[in-house]
């Protein structure tokens, strides 16, 4: 059972959030996309880390951790956040490009375990707006590029899991954004048209892959991408928290 807080998100109820005039006037531009508007839309693809969980603090403690054990300096918070969303591969072969990279990633792993269960959190309203479109009768999916053992670390950390009808990850799609296989593959499978879905993420490369993809994004701020990064891509909507998206969907 969840309920609403008190204060403006309570008041908020009363209005029709859905029409135009009050997105305008509180948004400051119209709530349009491409094909179809936010009340339309039928399925809900959401990116994972930054998006609805802030997992950079487990993610910067891992890195660190298996540098610091292999011999090398410990690395910026705020440069580990920036290289994040590519797959652990990936961000691990980043801070050893010298070797080790293979005795690395395993180092990483062993400790990441650990580290998600202690140090990761969700990020403000995402329970609440996954609960609110899940009673919309939304369809709700999940396009990470993190393994999918450790997706389904946080999804059960955070007793999310129940909310999505599926979790597609790039290690078992062999594949990884911004290559849209994994959102051409979410649309197949739950049989919805493109204009129908809408992708949220909070990097370039979810961008990227919404616009390959040919669907509609939402680009959440506040993780690893600043907002002059995404400025390129067409048919978006930028908010500042899901809190936001929650207010629509009231």
């Amino acid at each position: 059972r969840i309920s609403l807080p008190r204060g403006n998100l309570s008041r908020l109820l009363a209005v029709n959030l859905f029409s135009v005039p009050y997105l305008e006037q509180t948004h400051g531009v119209p709530w349009y996309f491409s094909k179809r508007g936010m009340k339309e839309k039928k399925l809900f693809i959401f990116d994972l880390d930054g998006t609805l969980v802030d997992a950079y603090q487990a993610i910067e403690k891992s890195l660190n951790f298996t540098r610091e054990k292999l011999g090398y300096s410990i690395v910026s918070f705020q440069k580990v956040k920036r290289n994040v969303g590519r797959g652990d591969r990936h961000f691990v072969e980043m801070f050893f490009p010298g070797g080790n990279k293979e005795e690395a990633l395993k180092i990483y792993r062993a400790h990441h375990k650990e580290t998600l269960l202690k140090y990761s959190q969700l990020r403000p309203y995402a329970k609440m707006l996954l609960y609110i479109l899940k009673r919309r009768k939304k369809i709700l999916a999940i396009a990470s590029n993190r393994p999918k053992y450790y997706t389904d670390i946080l999804l059960d950390k955070f007793l999310i899991k129940k909310y999505f009808n599926g979790v597609y990850c790039g290690d078992e799609l062999d594949s990884l954004k911004p290559d849209p296989k994994i959102l051409n593959t979410i649309l197949e499978r739950f049989k919805v048209k493109k204009e129908d879905a809408v992708y949220s993420g909070d990097m370039d490369i979810d961008l990227e892959t919404a616009e390959r993809a040919g669907i509609d994004a939402v680009f959440v701020k506040g993780g690893s991408s600043p907002l002059a990064a995404v400025k390129e891509y067409k048919n978006k909507k930028i908010v500042s928290s899901l809190k936001d998206i929650l207010e629509m969907y009231n």
